[in-house]
């Protein structure tokens, strides 16, 4: 399918602007005594000169001698066009006149080899992005989980004084009451004739439902 084809105004306008511009810088060469094909290359050698110029500027707009040559050649369109107005007679042109017109040659090449060899700056190097740290080896990841922490291996072997369980203290005698020393010696004598060992003071605590302290003293008594 072919596309729509539309007018650009903006192009449109360009193109007839430039046509008249075109033909007055004509007219003025042909009258300034520039005839036959010389008269047709002064407008083409101005308004290159002034595209060159502009190009120059967009990209360096610090440019001083794209700016110089910018207004030169503006000048030299805008001056054609307004000697071409009627302000001027072409079939009397002053001798000032034809002297500018026969040495834009030699201007406009100058000024087209110094914007074609103006350096163009050079743009600033991006800054180099932090690279991210490389990622471990998989072995040594392995290793520093198995691996146990230094504070969680032991130091060495225990002093002498850890490894010595603390002496028991003997349990301080208690008074047993005479009846409950009484059940405990039946306690105590069944145990013997079920296990044949003597009934441990432990035993006794969790048979007669008593406190430690008085465990132990019965216990001592039975012996």
């Amino acid at each position: 399918m072919f596309r729509a084809f539309r007018i650009d105004p903006v192009l449109v306008q360009a193109a007839i602007a430039g046509a008249l511009s075109f033909a007055h810088l004509h007219d003025l060469a042909e009258a300034a005594g520039q005839d036959g094909w010389k008269a047709w290359a002064y407008p083409v050698s101005v308004d290159l000169l002034l595209v060159a110029a502009w190009r120059r500027m967009r990209k360096d707009a610090d440019n001083r001698d794209a700016w110089l040559w910018f207004a030169i050649a503006l000048a030299a369109s805008l001056g054609a066009n307004i000697a071409t107005a009627g302000l001027l007679d072409l079939k009397a042109v002053p001798a000032w006149l034809r002297i500018l017109v026969a040495g834009w040659p030699a201007l406009a090449f100058l000024g087209g080899t110094l914007l074609a060899h103006t350096p163009t700056p050079a743009e600033p190097d991006p800054e180099p992005t932090p690279e991210p740290d490389p990622a471990p080896a998989p072995d040594m990841v392995v290793d520093r989980v198995l691996d146990p922490a230094p504070e969680l291996l032991p130091a060495g072997p225990p002093a002498a004084a850890e490894r010595a369980p603390a002496p028991v203290a003997a349990p301080a005698s208690v008074p047993v009451p005479p009846a409950l020393l009484d059940h405990a010696r039946k306690i105590a004598a069944a145990h013997q004739a079920r296990t044949g060992t003597p009934i441990e003071p432990d035993t006794l605590r969790a048979h007669l439902g008593i406190p430690a302290p008085l465990a132990h003293s019965i216990a001592a008594q039975l012996a």
